[in-house]
């Protein structure tokens, strides 16, 4: 597809366990992929929903009288679901890397391959942009975004730079970003800390963090006991919290034992994590980073 190639498809959609008649939700949309072939393992009376903030992806949408496409986060999953009168579903499906779709388009900033202004809002409505980040912030909040999100250790140094860079003008561009950053770009490795730098900056910008954390602490109501969790990391920040959450229930600290040092978890993991093929990363590189978690809720 050229508006974003589906990672692990047929894995993550088997992992759903899908049964014809159930309620699907595919958080992710953009080019539609999933949700296709969810579709096609879904019976007449099945029904799918989907979310996509980005206003681009709606011209993917799918005609099919069980699909319904909503353009919005998927933080605000259960709040739109019921909307819908939708209040249990049977299986989540997440990707939650950055489309190709959104890769590709030059004027949408998120790749580092183009001169575009700096922008990577995956919401274009959004107030926040990467502008903002890099022109706006004060040294510790840069500081800190640079480290949390894209974990440089160099990240007190760059932060300072940007900062004083920022005195001589606006920095509007990614080519101008680029030019403030060449002290920290060493020659072999300036595409890795170029793609940290964008990394941290994107997801800031979309509060990725938070709307994961948000979104998976509603799925435990949302799931019908069997339902099933099938999620999609591409960096280890992600795969952390899906991974932990899944163990425990839990972002932090451990879940309380009973007096048999027993404990109530509203998950239990299904298999162990999946990464693409060699032969998917040859056609797809993109998916060279993906980690394929799922879970089932238990009846509790």
């Amino acid at each position: 597809m050229s508006y974003h190639n589906p990672v692990l498809l047929e894995e993550t959609v088997e992992g759903l366990n899908i049964q014809p008649s159930g309620v699907y939700v595919d958080i992710t949309f953009g080019g539609g992929g999933h949700s296709q072939e969810i579709l096609n393992r879904l019976g007449p009376k099945g029904k799918l929903f989907a979310f996509d903030q980005d206003k681009d992806a709606l011209a993917n949408k799918i005609e099919d009288e069980r699909f319904t496409l909503i353009n919005e986060n998927f933080r605000f999953i259960k709040r739109f679901l019921r909307f819908y009168g939708i209040r249990k579903v049977d299986g989540i499906l997440g990707d939650f890397g950055v489309s190709s779709h959104q890769f590709d388009v030059a004027e949408r900033g998120f790749s580092t391959r183009f001169e575009s202004r700096l922008d990577m809002r995956m919401n274009q409505q959004s107030s926040l942009s990467a502008y903002e980040v890099v022109n706006n912030y004060e040294e510790k909040q840069l500081r800190d975004v640079l480290a949390q999100y894209g974990e440089l250790r160099s990240a007190p140094k760059i932060a300072r730079t940007i900062i004083s860079a920022r005195k001589e003008g606006e920095i509007a561009t990614s080519e101008r970003l680029k030019e403030v950053l060449q002290p920290f770009l060493p020659v072999g490795r300036e595409h890795k800390v170029l793609a940290q730098v964008y990394q941290a900056i994107r997801i800031e910008v979309n509060q990725e963090i938070e709307a994961l954390k948000e979104f998976l602490l509603q799925t435990e109501g949302l799931l019908n006991p069997g339902g099933r969790l099938s999620l999609i990391s591409y960096h280890s920040l992600e795969d952390r919290l899906v991974k932990r959450y899944i163990r425990s229930g839990m972002f932090e600290g451990e879940p309380e034992k009973d007096f048999y040092g027993n404990i109530s978890v509203p998950f239990q993991k299904v298999g162990k994590m999946i990464v693409p093929s060699a032969e998917e990363i040859r056609r797809n590189n993109r998916a060279r980073s993906a980690r394929l978690r799922i879970a089932e809720r238990i009846e509790q």
